[in-house]
């Protein structure tokens, strides 16, 4: 007899295992994310949002900050914010808040272990960059299962843009939307714009 499970199963969850260990073991991250960071700034050139939410980069991810950095540097309208992760029992438990980022920003540890801002002030970005474990035709992206950014992306109105960045070896052909996915609206690799302009 079949035990019922307390959870349904995750889908993705044998794909998500092999993306992140070809993501941790790519032996030319370094040049890869060199590239990234130029496809990042030259795409940020024609943006006009000033309010952007990135992420602190975890497990391998590209880190954004540093062409963030270059956008903002000498335009004190522009703002960088990293998410704010919340427990359960918070008026915005399960999903993100954003808050202003700069470079020697104090840091401490989120509700989840995650590195954010510490006192800065909380804001609504207009455009939003994910880290993508992997991704795939029509702007979909496979994230860590927790579903922070859907959840998040669904309570914004009005709706952000919203920006993959990935590097291009994790790119799942057949890649298929969950039910609660909307596809992003643009993916950057370190190849160039894989979806959207």
């Amino acid at each position: 007899m079949n035990k019922p499970d307390s959870e349904p199963a995750d889908p993705r969850r044998a794909l998500r295992e092999v993306l992140l260990e070809l993501r941790t073991e790519l032996p030319d991250r370094i040049e890869r994310s060199q590239r990234l960071q130029e496809v990042l700034r030259v795409w940020l050139l024609r943006r006009p949002e000033q309010r952007i939410g990135a992420y602190w980069p975890i497990k391998g991810e590209f880190d954004p900050l540093p062409a963030l950095y270059r956008w903002g540097e000498d335009h004190p309208e522009r703002r960088i914010g990293l998410p704010v992760k919340h427990r359960e029992g918070h008026p915005n438990a399960g999903l993100l808040s954003y808050h202003v980022w700069y470079p020697g920003c104090p840091m401490e540890e989120d509700a989840f272990g995650i590195l954010k801002p510490k006192g800065t002030e909380q804001f609504e970005p207009e455009l939003l960059l994910v880290p993508c474990l992997g991704y795939g035709a029509g702007g979909l992206r496979v994230g860590y299962g927790g579903g922070f950014v859907a959840r998040t992306l669904r309570a914004r109105q009005p709706e952000l843009v919203t920006a993959g960045l990935a590097f291009s070896p994790s790119w799942v052909p057949g890649l298929h939307a969950l039910t609660d996915e909307a596809p992003l609206d643009a993916i950057l690799t370190d190849e160039g714009v894989a979806w959207g302009e």
